[in-house]
């Protein structure tokens, strides 16, 4: 069966957004960071899952530190669905060759908490209908809320953060 879902993520590559709405459900098995998991299918399929629409702040890697709140942020991802099983609704397909999706657990948009609380940033560079809304909406409530990333006056994003515009702060 794991070619069955190799097969579906080609499919994406090659026909973009004509099969956002599918669905996968699986197991997370590792989360990555606050924006990345492990699923692992009925069928033993692994699948490398980025939440569609937030970026988190990134985790330290060994050739670089990483961002304030990025390990708060992966905790609060775990604590809502390590071992749980999710459903992860097909959105597309990154740079890297990762499932692109909105994972739900119990009826739940966990992408859309995970901003709300304040552990992500909505991603509009990639945001688009619906989730647009959403999204920003939980974002400004969070601003609004000093909650998570936003108790510090001015978060650096992770995209800023990435293309090496790094301020020296403490990671928490």
């Amino acid at each position: 069966m794991r070619t069955g879902l190799v097969l579906l993520l080609q499919l994406l590559l090659l026909a973009g957004s004509a099969h956002a709405g599918r669905t996968v459900e699986g197991m997370v098995r590792a989360v990555y960071d606050g924006d990345t998991v492990l699923l692992t299918t009925r069928e033993e399929s692994r699948l490398k899952v980025r939440l569609y629409g937030i970026d988190a702040p990134e985790t330290q890697k060994p050739d670089r530190p990483g961002q304030a709140y990025a390990a708060i942020s992966r905790r609060t991802l775990m604590y809502k669905v390590m071992g749980r099983r999710v459903t992860a609704e097909l959105v597309d397909i990154d740079k890297y060759k990762r499932a692109v999706a909105v994972i739900r657990y119990a009826g739940r948009d966990i992408n859309r908490e995970m901003v709300f609380e304040g552990m992500a940033w909505a991603y509009r560079q990639y945001l688009q209908g619906a989730y647009a809304s959403e999204y920003i909406g939980a974002e400004n409530l969070a601003r609004s809320r000093r909650a998570g990333i936003w108790r510090e006056p001015n978060p650096q994003p992770p995209w800023e953060f990435r293309n090496g515009r790094q301020r020296r702060r403490g990671t928490h």
